[in-house]
């Protein structure tokens, strides 16, 4: 009988033994988990069966697609033929028309409660959806039959976790997030465009543990979007030396000096972009040059804008503290630390030598 588990999958196309532990192992890493855990994710992945998955593309730009088409480790090949069972998806399946419909159709009748939904795009509610109709029936229509019915539903991209930029006032076409349409069984992978690792990392926590990863308040996974972007940034250290580009091209750009003051959001944003990073862990955003715009965020667009504005107040350090202060006080407090040392061992040595006077007596 031949061995349909994702490992032997995987072997057949010539993946080695190393290769797959490698694969494991920055599973391992993406979860957040002790590294004892990779050969748990490995003996899963050797036993389980690849889940059925159908991506549903609405009102969207197809970033998360383009994403995920880029992604290297696994690549699109491995994910789509070894990692999942990609039924249907409009952008890269090969049947089309009638033929592509009757492909959804089939998994959202014969494996009613077993597949997986990813919706990549906001869905348009004024005027009964009627501005985004796939093979006439409308994303809203669409949305509600699928995801009433999968295992489970993943939003790519802050499209179809909020609504994205088509849901940003005055929001003509109605646009929301997969939440206002069907509430039940989401995980948000909000960002513009996600990471198709944090993706992968998710769908092998379901297929080692048989539950999804811990939320937030937001149904965003905790090992995704527990911390912030300001607290693993590279910049970091030169955010706490009060050290900052102050226009673009100028000396303190050039040396990689923080971004805060050119409108940089990392000290409100939550994600994992400095340590997975994009385009097989080659760069990201911030290591590139430009401030993050705080694209997974709650309806970044109308909160955070103008992405080039300044932030006024950092959490995490009072209300009215800013990046300048903090800079300046984290060096005051240096300084002192430094006179507090001086004065610290003048007093200890002239102890150690009154105590040598009185020896000599």
């Amino acid at each position: 009988m031949k061995d349909d588990s994702i490992y032997a999958a995987l072997a057949r196309r010539g993946v080695s033994r190393r290769d797959f532990m490698k694969f494991c192992a920055a599973m391992t890493a993406t979860l957040a988990l002790p590294s004892a855990f990779t050969s748990q994710i490995a003996e899963a992945l050797e036993k389980k069966q690849k889940p059925y998955v159908v991506w549903l593309n609405f009102q969207d730009c197809t970033g998360d697609t383009e994403a995920i088409l880029r992604a290297s480790n696994p690549s699109i090949a491995d994910i789509v033929l070894d990692v999942i069972s990609l039924e249907y998806h409009e952008t890269i399946m090969a049947p089309s028309g009638k033929f592509a419909e009757k492909s959804l159709n089939d998994v959202v009748k014969n494996q009613k409660g077993k597949y997986i939904a990813i919706v990549e795009g906001s869905i348009p509610t004024k005027d009964n959806g009627i501005y985004c109709v796939i093979g006439g029936r409308s994303a809203l229509s669409i949305a509600k039959e699928v995801c009433s019915n999968s295992l489970v539903n993943f939003t790519v991209g802050s499209c179809a976790a909020w609504g994205g930029v088509g849901s940003a006032k005055p929001n003509p076409t109605g646009a929301v997030g997969l939440e206002d349409v069907t509430g039940s069984k989401i995980v948000n992978f909000p960002g513009c465009p996600m990471n198709p690792v944090n993706l992968v990392a998710a769908i092998v926590h379901f297929l080692t543990f048989g539950s999804l990863p811990a939320v937030d308040s937001r149904k965003r996974p905790l090992f995704a979007y527990g911390k912030r972007i300001h607290d693993n940034c590279e910049r970091r250290a030169h955010f706490d030396a009060g050290q900052f580009v102050r226009q673009w091209g100028d000396e303190g750009h050039r040396k990689g000096w923080c971004l805060y003051e050119m409108g940089c959001k990392g000290p409100e944003a939550f994600l994992n972009c400095p340590t997975v990073k994009y385009n097989d862990k080659t760069s990201w955003p911030v290591q590139a040059g430009h401030g993050c715009v705080a694209c997974a965020a709650d309806h970044n667009w109308d909160k955070v804008y103008p992405f080039y504005g300044r932030l006024q107040k950092v959490p995490g350090f009072g209300r009215e503290t800013t990046a300048d202060k903090v800079g300046l006080g984290l060096a005051a407090a240096a300084a002192a630390g430094v006179a507090a040392h001086a004065v610290t061992s003048a007093v200890k040595k002239n102890g150690e030598c009154c105590k040598k006077d009185e020896t000599n007596k």
